[in-house]
């Protein structure tokens, strides 16, 4: 243990005694984030009509109770077609906003770039009063459309600051030398460009899948009727009563976002296990 104290942590020869104090702040900090989740798991499992912990007897009643309800099961898939497409959609035009801003040579890149970030800057329930009141103009309230494009302009940021950060450790010199050869610029970018950012392209889409999964605030304002979200009817589920349901639920939510992230993980060890050979 002396020794592994002494051993240097980094190329900079700080050494892990030097960094206790970090590791203790870390492992404090991933108490106070894993905790919520050792309490919320247990009481899924729980028999009793209300929350509890620890459960006194274990069941799967309210799991039970979530996969044969079909108000639980109507949101869930509108949860569910919501994300993938706010993925599909907030994916490519972050990407190739990202592009663009990199490729970009005029005077104002940064302001457009704060430009494409501004829904971190603004706080979230403007954004849904904001499209709560274009919605009622263009129609579109309470459909998949408008839930969609909500989400989209949420999840828009993160692909383009994940993107644009992959894009700064990139090498141009090899697109360019495959336009000089001929190649066509967005060729060079399919071809050349983007098997080399691929990694943070997938982890931009999962974190646009998360961003609309997870998100309630919009939802509360913009989804319902046929198209209930499933965060939108957890929170109605609280205000209104206090369902155990909600804690399966809210299991099967942390599984979710869990797998995305292990994917996104798992991708970029590949990547790193095959950046020798290319």
């Amino acid at each position: 243990m002396l020794r592994w104290f002494q051993s240097p942590a980094t190329e900079t020869q700080i050494t892990h005694g030097q960094r206790l104090w970090l590791y203790v702040i870390a492992v404090i900090t991933m108490v106070l984030l894993v905790t919520p989740t050792l309490i919320v798991v247990p009481m899924s499992f729980s028999d009793s009509q209300y929350l509890e912990f620890p459960p006194e007897t274990w069941s799967t009643r309210w799991y039970d109770h979530y996969f044969g309800s079909p108000e639980w099961m109507l949101a869930t898939r509108t949860s569910f077609k919501a994300a993938f497409l706010t993925m599909l959609v907030a994916t490519p035009i972050g990407v190739l906003a990202a592009y663009g801003l990199h490729c970009s040579k005029i005077r104002f890149v940064r302001a457009a770039f704060v430009l494409m970030i501004t829904p971190m800057m603004v706080p979230v329930v403007l954004v849904a009063i904001g499209a709560f009141y274009a919605y009622v103009q263009l129609q579109i309230l309470y459909t998949i459309t408008g839930l969609v494009l909500a989400h989209t302009v949420l999840a828009l940021p993160l692909v383009v600051i994940v993107t644009g950060s992959a894009l700064k450790s990139f090498d141009m010199s090899q697109e360019e030398a495959a336009r000089s050869l001929g190649a066509p610029r967005w060729k060079a970018f399919l071809t050349v460009t983007l098997p080399q950012i691929r990694f943070a392209v997938v982890t931009s889409a999962l974190l646009s899948f998360l961003t609309s999964f997870d998100e309630v605030v919009v939802a509360m304002f913009v989804s319902g009727g046929d198209n209930p979200t499933l965060t939108r009817n957890m929170f109605n589920a609280l205000r209104d009563q206090i369902d155990p349901t909600i804690a399966s639920i809210s299991t099967i939510m942390i599984l979710v976002t869990t797998g995305m992230m292990v994917l996104a993980q798992v991708f970029g060890q590949q990547k790193k296990s095959t950046k020798p050979s290319e």
